[in-house]
């Protein structure tokens, strides 16, 4: 079988996950076309992600005026072949609009539908998998309704669970061959969505690590250094801001200690802010966007991973920071509760600082060798769950289903 993968901006330093997917299929023997609605290349710090986009087939050209006329191209020469079929996803198209906050694009998604459906039909694709309930899984669906490939997509949460009827979701499930959750809880939530004699359409496949991360080569032992890393977009969404806050109070009961905060996003400014209204800056470093192998590096570096998230899916770096025998410290928001227990990290209540702060000293003061038994109940959870591989097999299986 032949299969697309369809992302909004692939590759990406966030969709790392997805490149880890693509290539266990591929192992598996399947051969999988990548496509981006929009170009990347520009923003790779991975050498494996520029790699990967050598690989990927952009959908939408950067230069405006060169991507008004390919799509316009692409709908002419989809609504001259079966105007028929062109006059339903004209339909699609309208249907999916009426209910969303920007319902002018849905004219260029149809443009970008028609342009994956002739790349489909050259490149002998049988079936579209999208990642994220969003746009992408928007195209593919008009795709689908053009005339292309059936297509399944995988919702990841929380945006696809916080705006439901924008991004028409029940509709996206209808058309879906199926669709997956990346855990119980991401399954529940589709569940929600979909008719009851439908459930069956709906599965799990956990997002999943690679032997950059599950390999022996790269585990490390814990030098006892007081320090802490989280890894994520400077966000609203990873509760970093509250994360200075306690890393203030942290400081004042125990003293000095290092708090790295890998990644970059929207938020910089306000938590270098806050970093310095609490004159925080000889405990906590802020490193930009990192490739794989710095993550790991920063990863390797701590005591333990912390993401105070306040809405989520099921964050990947979690499984890499256990894969690595870090615990983790995290909150009981969606499928994190179905990755760490007390057994392999500590869990607080989304938003609440007192047990955040109390979990980060637990964390900074325990003895190495308690900490290196969380750590290798994680890493025995995710080699069981998370591998790469398990996830490629489910989607091997869900593929060739007729």
């Amino acid at each position: 079988m032949r299969v697309a993968y369809l992302v909004n901006q692939y590759p990406k330093v966030s969709h790392t996950f997805i490149r880890r997917e693509i290539r266990a299929l591929e192992d598996r023997g399947v051969a999988v076309e990548r496509f981006s609605i929009r170009d990347t290349a520009a923003e790779l710090k991975d050498d494996d992600d520029r790699a990967e986009s050598a690989r990927t087939t952009v959908l939408l050209p950067s230069d405006r005026g060169a991507a008004a006329t390919s799509l316009a191209a692409a709908l002419a020469r989809v609504a001259l072949g079966s105007p028929q079929r062109f006059q339903h996803a004209v339909g699609a198209a309208v249907s999916f609009a009426q209910a969303a906050d920007r319902k002018a694009v849905h004219g260029a998604y149809l443009g970008e539908a028609a342009r994956l459906k002739l790349l489909c039909d050259e490149r002998g694709v049988e079936h579209v998998h999208a990642h994220f309930g969003t746009n992408s899984t928007t195209v593919a669906a008009l795709c689908h309704a053009l005339g292309g490939p059936r297509f399944s997509f995988t919702a990841h949460g929380p945006e696809e669970f916080d705006r439901p009827e924008i991004l028409a979701l029940e509709q996206k499930i209808s058309g879906a061959k199926f669709v997956v959750g990346v855990s119980s809880f991401g399954r529940s939530q589709l569940l929600r969505r979909t008719p009851a004699a439908e459930w069956n359409k709906i599965k799990v496949v956990p997002c999943g690590v690679d032997d950059a991360f599950l390999g022996e080569r790269f585990l490390a032992p814990l030098d006892g250094a007081r320090r802490l890393c989280c890894v994520g977009r400077l966000c609203e969404q990873k509760g970093q801001l509250l994360l200075v806050e306690a890393a203030a109070r942290v400081r004042d009961r125990i003293g000095a200690f290092e708090l790295v905060l890998v990644g970059d996003g929207e938020l910089r400014k306000n938590v270098e802010a806050l970093v310095d209204q609490y004159q925080l800056g000889d405990v906590v470093r802020i490193t930009g966007w990192a490739s794989g192998p710095t993550v790991r590096e920063e990863l390797l570096a701590a005591r333990a991973m912390v993401l105070p998230s306040f809405a989520e899916g099921l964050p990947v770096v979690i499984m890499e920071a256990l894969a690595l025998e870090r615990p983790v410290i995290s909150t009981f928001v969606a499928g994190i509760p179905e990755l760490i227990d007390e057994s392999c990290g500590w869990l607080v209540p989304a938003g609440s600082i007192d047990p955040l702060v109390d979990a980060m000293i637990a964390a900074l003061t325990a003895p190495v060798p308690a900490l290196r038994a969380r750590g290798s109940v994680g890493r025995q959870r995710v080699l069981v769950r998370h591998d790469a591989k398990v996830a490629a097999a489910l989607l091997d299986a869900a593929f060739a289903e007729p």
